[in-house]
C-alpha cells in the first residue's frame, strides 16, 4: 500500500504562518482605523474651538455695542422734547401765554419719557429723611417730626429702583436743637 502524504501537518505549518499574519495585518487595520478616528476627534477639536472663540469674539462684540447703544431707544425719544424746546424758541411772536403753555406740552412729553423708561421722581416732601435716597443740605427748626423732609430744593430721580440722583432736601430739627 502505498501512503499518501499527511498533508494535515503541511496544512497546520500554513495555518500557523498565516495565523501569525492575520494578527499582524489586523493589528495594522487596527492601528490605521485608531489614527484615522484620532485624525477626525482632531479636527472636530479643531472645529469645536474655532466655532467657540467665534462665539466668544462675537459675544464680546454684542456686549460691547449694547453697552455702547444702550441709551439709544432713551435718546431717541429725548429728540421729540428737543425739537419741542427749539420750535418755542424759534417763535418770533411768542406771547408769554403761549410761552408756558408750550414749556407745560414740552414738561409733559419730558415726564412721557420718563415714565415709558421708569424714570420716577423722588419728591419726599414729609417724608422721613432716607439717606439712600435724600441728601440733606441742611437742617431747619420745625414743628415737623425731627428728620422729615420739609423742603426739597432739587427733586431725586430713580431708575429701575435705582438712584440716579439723590433728593436736595432740607430736614426738620426738633426746636432749641442747633445743627
Amino acid at each position: 500500500m502505498q501512503e499518501t502524504p499527511d498533508m494535515t501537518n503541511g496544512s497546520e505549518a500554513t495555518q500557523a504562518a498565516g495565523a501569525q499574519d492575520a494578527p499582524a495585518e489586523d493589528l495594522e487595520g487596527r492601528l490605521r482605523q485608531a489614527e484615522q478616528a484620532a485624525q477626525e476627534h482632531q479636527e472636530a477639536f479643531l472645529r469645536a474651538r474655532a466655532d467657540s472663540e467665534n462665539f466668544r469674539r462675537r459675544s464680546q462684540t454684542e456686549i460691547a455695542n449694547a453697552h455702547k447703544f444702550a441709551v439709544e431707544n432713551f435718546a431717541t425719544e429725548l429728540l421729540a422734547v428737543k425739537d419741542s424746546l427749539e420750535a418755542a424758541l424759534a417763535s418770533s411772536n411768542a406771547t408769554t401765554e403761549s410761552m408756558k403753555s408750550g414749556v407745560e406740552l414740552t414738561l409733559r412729553q419730558l415726564k412721557s419719557v420718563f415714565e415709558k423708561f421708569n424714570v420716577k421722581e423722588i419728591d419726599p416732601v414729609g417724608e422721613k429723611f432716607d439717606p439712600h435716597r435724600h441728601q440733606a443740605i441742611s437742617t431747619v427748626e420745625s414743628d415737623a417730626e425731627p428728620n422729615t423732609v420739609v423742603q426739597v430744593l432739587q427733586k431725586g430721580y430713580l431708575l429701575h429702583d435705582r438712584v440716579i440722583r439723590p433728593a436736595l432736601v432740607i430736614v426738620a430739627r426738633p426746636k432749641g436743637v442747633e445743627s
